[in-house]
């Protein structure tokens, strides 16, 4: 069924139009057995979501340094592979009309990896490689900004190699607990 719906987004069907009947229709399936699985339109769809994500990279824990560059260097690599999947970048702009589901992706998808930055970003601090009074949320936005900016709003913009390292220095420069 999601690859169905994959298949009926691909064909140039938009997020609004496609209906369950339809996705049961398009994998041959009944109506009722979609229903079995999923409660709705919105709950089928955040799975077809989460069927294009990867699954991100657990940071080794030995540096905070070294973690954010992990995690920085992912978002890279998941931006190039948007700007060449037409579908993706179809898919994500068109879930902002939709705001149940796009608040369900970011609950499911998004703040899930943001826990994960935080949690390294915690451990920075716990073991003295951040300043204490930095704030948790304005630095998970200050390492991931400048990727999600060129990434999604100036897809124009190269991301090359060494852009996670570049990025994670300049900004552990600014917070570092040391000086």
């Amino acid at each position: 069924m999601i690859e169905a719906a994959l298949r009926l987004l691909e064909e140039g069907a938009s997020v609004g139009a496609l209906s369950i009947e339809g996705i049961a229709r398009a994998a041959g399936v009944a109506k009722a057995t979609v229903y079995r699985r999923w409660p709705g339109k919105d709950a089928l769809m955040l799975d077809v979501l989460r069927s294009l994500e990867e699954p991100g990279p657990r940071p080794a824990g030995v540096s905070v340094r070294d973690d954010l560059v992990t995690i920085l260097e992912f978002m890279r690599r998941r931006g190039l592979a948007k700007r060449n999947s037409a579908l993706m970048r179809s898919i994500l702009a068109q879930m902002h009309a939709h705001r149940e589901l796009w608040r369900a992706y970011d609950e499911n998808v998004i703040e899930v990896r943001r826990e994960l930055l935080r949690s390294v970003l915690r451990r920075g601090v716990a073991n003295g490689e951040i300043r204490a009074d930095t704030d948790p949320e304005l630095l998970a936005d200050l390492f991931t900004g400048p990727m999600l900016s060129r990434a999604i709003l100036h897809e124009w913009r190269e991301l090359p190699e060494g852009l996670a390292e570049r990025i994670v220095d300049t900004v552990l420069e600014g917070v570092s607990a040391r000086g």
